[in-house]
């Protein structure tokens, strides 16, 4: 397997592993935890999703072929929180994985080094990759951990539990050497 195609493959199981993390934070909430804010400075879990699923259809939609600011996209509205239930928060929120998940399907190996642009400025694929593989893990760790905060109930863990970690570790050195993304098992983990 070549570099590319194992990097491919690497980051569409990482993108993955992030969006079933915020998936099972989101399970954990009543409906109306989705529309709590804070303070006037802090978005809602349901306002994350939005500015995500925004900038997944801005960027990923015609990926190869125009800026990944569309100029349809309003970032600005992003962050005027007018979903209504936990079913519309859903559906933006696949909406937008469902975008990112078609464009890293479709592309190829040797066009990881081609130029994209975003907002004019020139990435090679892989930049843009990366760049977005920064970014919506930020915002799923931020849903996870307001999740956390505004569960009325026992939480859930969604990674090693707090003082599992040498029963974690224990499973894990028990099995022989060999080579996989870290995401196999913690895919199978959360489904």
């Amino acid at each position: 397997m070549s570099v590319d195609t194992a990097y491919l493959e690497s980051v569409k199981k990482q993108f993955l592993y992030y969006k079933i993390l915020g998936e099972k934070a989101i399970e954990q909430l009543e409906p109306d935890q989705l529309f709590v804010s804070v303070n006037e400075d802090t978005n809602s879990i349901a306002t994350i999703v939005k500015h995500i699923s925004g900038n997944m259809l801005s960027r990923w939609t015609d990926f190869l072929t125009s800026d990944g600011e569309k100029e349809w996209r309003n970032r600005d509205s992003e962050f005027e929180n007018d979903l209504q239930s936990k079913q519309e928060v859903l559906e933006v929120w696949n909406k937008g994985w469902n975008c990112l998940e078609n464009a890293l399907n479709s592309l190829k190996p040797e066009q990881l080094s081609d130029i994209i642009y975003i907002r004019n400025e020139g990435h090679t694929v892989i930049e843009a990759i990366n760049r977005q593989l920064a970014h919506y893990p930020y915002h799923v760790g931020q849903i996870v951990f307001y999740a956390k905060q505004l569960k009325k109930s026992s939480w859930e863990s969604l990674s090693i539990p707090k003082n599992k970690s040498g029963n974690y570790n224990s499973e894990k050195f028990a099995k022989e050497k060999e080579i996989k993304n870290f995401t196999d098992d913690e895919l199978k983990r959360l489904k």
